[in-house]
């Protein structure tokens, strides 16, 4: 079952979209799938910042 996701607005280089959308024509992945990757291993690197026991729910 999919989690619900909440819409945000970011901003990334051109470089960045140019080559996240490079992947996506060449995976099929979609670029938020990416971003969201992204953002989980940023997360994970930084988890010992974090509240807590350094982990979101659903991480």
């Amino acid at each position: 079952m999919a989690r619900k996701k909440i819409s945000t607005t970011i901003y990334i280089t051109p470089e960045q979209n140019e080559l996240l959308k490079v992947l996506n024509q060449k995976t099929k992945v979609p670029v938020a799938e990416y971003i969201r990757q992204g953002i989980d291993l940023v997360l994970e690197r930084y988890k010992e910042q974090l509240p807590g026991q350094g982990r979101l729910p659903g991480i």
